[in-house]
């Protein structure tokens, strides 16, 4: 007779049950630990839920633009604004278009409602400029009253400049200004803007009350003193001059913006854009490990990569404050750095005392991309949580229910057995709950009704694969094995029965979750993480405690109330092989 081959396990071994056991113990336990550690305690919920905020967006069409509100540019900004207050797809927060110019955002209580305000609302439209002038924000002090022969001057008032008293005659530095905004005003002029015919001329002279007697200014010359004239009376900080100093701004003219200098407001003249948002590949915030500093570093497209580095060359050429580019958001500066050579490579970043959420929110609207259109808000209401309370009871009274008639068929159908199906929804009850309340902080999940449902139905797909692997137990009880060899027996066929089943469920969760929107993500996300977690479960707590309790007399000698007594069952009698009797040899003698 051949010896059996060593280093291969024979059928009907037991294993090592405790190490699988002692494994979602811990787990358990660190899961349980890092819930109290994180002070979320319980899992966040959702709108329907817990309440929170309706925020509803107006779309403005863009001056020379009246066709851009439209169906396409509506549902372009639905999903960038999707998933910039999303992130992960599983915050719940939930972005629809209503009619034909607007949209609405339900923010679950609990997220940052003024964070999640201007991830709505920014149009991420960035622009970088070169600095053609920069003052003080606060408006420029009036000078003494000048002599009659003074000459006016639209100049800004700068450091260094002439004290008040003095003649009018502007300095060197605000007439270096004026000469380059002049000059950056000139190309626009040329194209875009022609100077006014003769007839035009005449007919604005016929309206003055006075003629003047000074020959009129070059188109650009005019525009660059009434650009200068309103640098000099702006006031940066005033909130309403703020927001208004460069709106409505288009990229090839220059204009007026206001930023923020470490804690004191400054104001720009800048010329036309050299390089657009639109040319920006790729934008995140991170931590500069040199500087210690959050920055966001950009990433440009091709031929953004060739404008950046044409308008850094040519402004590493001039002299302060011409030599500096500043980045504008919005209409708002939020760094002017200068440059002493030209940028190449098609990378740069931007810093400019960002704290971390500010960065990270800034290269997230960057990579999400820029809204098409402009949006104003109609209504900020607080939505009560009073309708959802009600279904969330109802919907718990329906799922305990439920898992009552689980229960109760679990203890009439197979008796001690149910002892270990109950045990392993109690952990499967445990770990879901742990999870959810640290994804609530980690990634934002939100509870919502459907995943409330999700979890409900979980519960029947984990009763599911208890019965598979009991009933294959029975199977080979019933061909005549003992419980300890039918126990090891059953759980090869058990398992592929159990894994292609949580395989399908899983693979519907993950179709579900990537074709729908909203609340019903929530519930194709519930229904997949309980599914992985029910294999979990099965292999390493349901399978080992059943190897264990099979070793008890309780289960092994087949009580009646053990659910796997042989007599219920049918079981056949145990096959014995038989060996054939040899006739004994007949004695000589006794023949």
């Amino acid at each position: 007779m051949a010896a059996p081959k060593k280093g291969r396990r024979p059928t009907g071994a037991q294993g090592r049950p405790g190490r699988a056991l002692a494994i979602i113990l811990i787990a358990m336990v660190a899961l349980t630990a890092g819930m109290f550690l994180s002070k979320q305690t319980t899992p966040r919920l959702g709108i329907d839920l817990a309440g929170g905020t309706t925020i509803t967006l107006k779309a403005k069409s863009e001056p020379g633009k009246p066709d851009a509100v439209n169906e396409t540019n509506m549902n372009t900004a639905v999903g960038i604004i999707d998933r910039r207050v999303n992130g992960l797809g599983v915050s719940e927060a939930e972005v629809q278009t209503q009619g034909r110019d607007h949209i609405i955002v339900n923010i679950p209580k609990g997220v940052n409602e003024q964070q999640a305000r201007e991830q709505v609302g920014t149009t991420a439209q960035l622009y970088f400029r070169p600095v053609l002038a920069f003052a003080d924000g606060a408006p420029a002090a009036p000078a003494a009253t000048p002599s009659p022969s003074a000459s006016p001057s639209g100049a800004p008032k700068a450091e260094g400049s002439a004290k008040p008293g003095a003649s009018a005659t502007p300095s060197s530095s605000a007439t270096s200004q004026g000469r380059a905004v002049s000059e950056a005003l000139k190309a626009p002029a040329a194209t875009a803007s022609p100077s006014p015919s003769a007839s035009e001329s005449k007919k604005a002279d016929d309206n003055k009350a006075a003629p003047s007697p000074v020959p009129t200014p070059s188109g650009a010359d005019a525009a660059a003193a009434d650009l200068q004239a309103k640098f000099a009376a702006l006031d940066c900080t005033d909130e309403q001059q703020r927001v208004a100093a460069g709106k409505g701004a288009k990229p090839e003219e220059p204009t007026l913006a206001c930023g923020q200098r470490g804690t004191a407001w400054g104001k720009w003249i800048l010329g036309p854009a050299g390089v657009a948002g639109t040319d920006v590949k790729e934008a995140q915030g991170v931590i500069d490990p040199q500087r210690g500093q959050w920055i966001v570093t950009m990433q440009f497209t091709d031929k953004g990569a060739d404008k950046f580095a044409k308008i850094t060359g040519e402004l590493a050429t001039k002299q302060a404050p011409q030599n500096q580019f500043a980045i504008v958001l919005d209409g708002k500066v939020i760094s002017d750095p200068s440059v002493s050579q030209a940028l190449t490579g098609g990378n740069a970043e931007i810093s400019g005392g960002f704290t971390q959420q500010s960065a990270q929110d800034l290269g997230n609207m960057l990579s999400y991309g820029a809204l098409p259109l402009s949006f104003s808000e109609d209504s900020v209401t607080t939505v009560t949580a009073a309708l959802g309370g009600e279904q969330l009871k109802a919907g718990l009274i329906a799922g305990a229910i439920g898992l009552a008639l689980v229960v109760i068929y679990l203890l009439v159908y197979y008796r001690g057995l149910s002892f270990i199906a109950i045990l392993s929804l109690m952990v499967s009850a445990v770990l879901t709950y742990t999870l959810m309340a640290l994804l609530g902080k980690g990634i934002g999940f939100a509870l919502n009704l459907p995943a409330v449902c999700g979890a409900i139905v979980a519960i029947g797909i984990t009763a599911d694969s208890f019965i598979v692997y009991f009933e294959r137990i029975r199977d080979e009880i019933r061909e005549g094995r003992t419980l300890r060899p039918a126990v090891e027996r059953a759980w090869p066929r058990a398992r592929r029965t159990i894994l292609v089943s949580d395989f399908v469920s899983f693979l519907a969760a993950a179709v579900l979750f990537i074709v729908t929107v909203g609340k019903v993500q929530g519930f194709a996300f519930t229904l997949g993480l309980t599914t992985l977690l029910d294999v979990v479960v099965v292999f390493l707590f349901t399978k080992p405690l059943m190897t264990l309790m099979a070793r008890t007399k309780f289960f092994s000698s087949g009580h009646p109330w053990s659910g796997l007594d042989p007599k219920r069952l049918g079981a056949r009698p145990p096959l014995r092989s038989s060996r054939r009797r040899t006739p004994a040899p007949v004695d000589a003698k006794e023949a």
